[in-house]
């Protein structure tokens, strides 16, 4: 196994450290380190997975990894590189979106747990717990008196604000960053927390508690970010054209995410393969040169979106995006392919299709149900002008029984026109 510091900078996942000291340390093993997620949905997004990718390379190494979900933190915004301050979510909501991130990380981390064989050590940890029973005056003893209002204000997240006459932020979104400092303070007293993982824009917030501890407790501690993505194109990558790309697949289904990865350019394969599988970069190399020689094979895109599905979502989730996007755009027999699957993949299909259950709805309702249109009226014509097809039939007959339509295994295929299609489930 490589050492950390080659590893991480091989695949293109350190931006920046605090002390080099940090990688003899943590390739020592047995380390504590953490990354926090503030709760402000119930789910993870994709740009989250390059944190999980970095803390993998750690684990992997032996250290242990503390995912500490933001319940204080969340409950007053970082200002980040927001342009205005935003809503403050209920403290109900927070706690709601708290447990589905753990239960998130959790689960993701036994899908690496499974592809890799390894066993890694890993925990949760709530900022409420820090804050609960603290008055505001030991707060200012015990956090503000370490650090200093000029350097709060040259951090570069409040001074873009401070500085743009058309925008402004609060005393709570500027006291953010000395709770996230006092995060790692108490860990780091509680729990030996020796280094905090995260991305580069959180650089002022980071290193803000190696400060505390510093003056607090006359001992080092380290932070370590990774850069901020973009594709060839300047947008960050996590986005796509409709929505942030979610690691909840009821939000962003495997097979959605598979397509995201399928459309990458030709010039993110190898950046993207480095920084979001596990395959060693030597490996990839190779792969992306046999790609390069024919690219429209597109077996770069392939690999990728194979690896990041299956390590978000596991292998069985990978060869089923694999089996709708061949249904969807290849040529084999689509009645046959659906007559072949099972329970559950007929289930996997019509979620990533957006189909829907069966309900009793007449032939121009199911059309509108399926968002083939958008109104009874515009199914009509789009039956009168042949464009609907159910179960790979052409349909012209305004009383179509659709309730008979379907196949043995209670599913039925409808489209409009070659691309637009749906699975549609009958119990």
């Amino acid at each position: 196994m490589k050492p950390l510091k080659q590893e991480l900078d091989d695949r293109g996942l350190l931006f920046q450290s605090s002390n080099d000291k940090l990688f003899e340390a943590l390739d020592e093993w047995w380390k504590n380190f953490y990354c926090g997620f503030d709760p402000t949905a119930d789910s993870l997004h994709l740009g989250n997975f390059i944190g999980f990718m970095v803390s993998i390379h750690l684990m992997r190494r032996g250290n242990k990894y503390t995912a500490l979900t933001g319940w204080a933190t969340g409950m007053i915004w970082d200002p980040g590189w927001k342009d205005s301050e935003r809503t403050f979510l209920s403290e109900e909501a927070l706690a709601d979106n708290q447990k589905a991130i753990e239960k998130q990380i959790s689960d993701v981390l036994q899908v690496l747990e499974t592809l890799t064989g390894d066993s890694f050590k890993y925990d949760f940890v709530n900022n409420k717990d820090f804050y609960k029973d603290m008055w505001y005056l030991d707060f200012l003893r015990e956090v503000w008196k370490y650090i200093t209002i000029n350097v709060m204000m040259s951090k570069d997240t409040v001074k873009k604000r401070i500085e743009d006459p058309k925008q402004s932020i609060s005393y709570t979104e500027f006291s953010y960053m000395l709770l996230q400092g006092y995060d790692f303070a108490k860990m780091y007293k509680d729990m030996d927390m020796m280094l905090q993982i995260w991305g580069q824009d959180q650089w002022g917030n980071l290193v803000t508690g190696t400060e505390i501890i510093r003056k607090k407790y006359d001992w080092e501690s380290y932070a370590l970010t990774w850069p901020l993505i973009t594709d060839s194109t300047g947008k960050k990558f996590w986005k796509s054209e409709w929505n942030a790309l979610w690691l909840d697949k009821t939000k962003t289904s495997p097979y959605e995410l598979y397509q995201y990865f399928m459309n990458t350019a030709d010039s993110d394969i190898s950046r993207f393969l480095k920084m979001l599988t596990l395959i060693e970069t030597e490996d990839i190399d190779l792969e992306v040169e046999k790609h390069m020689g024919s690219p429209e094979n597109r077996s770069g895109q392939k690999l990728l979106a194979y690896k990041v599905v299956e390590l978000v979502h596991g292998a069985k989730e990978a060869d089923t995006a694999v089996k709708i996007t061949e249904f969807m755009f290849g040529s084999e027999d689509k009645l046959s392919t659906l007559e072949k699957l099972d329970e559950e993949e007929l289930g996997m299909f019509q979620n990533a299709m957006w189909g829907f259950m069966y309900n009793n709805e007449n032939f121009f309702e199911t059309i509108v149900t399926s968002g083939l249109a958008k109104s009874n009226w515009e199914a009509r014509n789009s039956v009168k002008s042949w464009a609907i097809y159910v179960n790979e039939e052409k349909i012209e007959d305004f009383q179509f029984d659709i309730a008979n339509a379907f196949l043995e295994k209670g599913v039925l295929l409808i489209r409009k026109g070659k691309k637009n299609q749906k699975i549609i489930l009958k119990k």
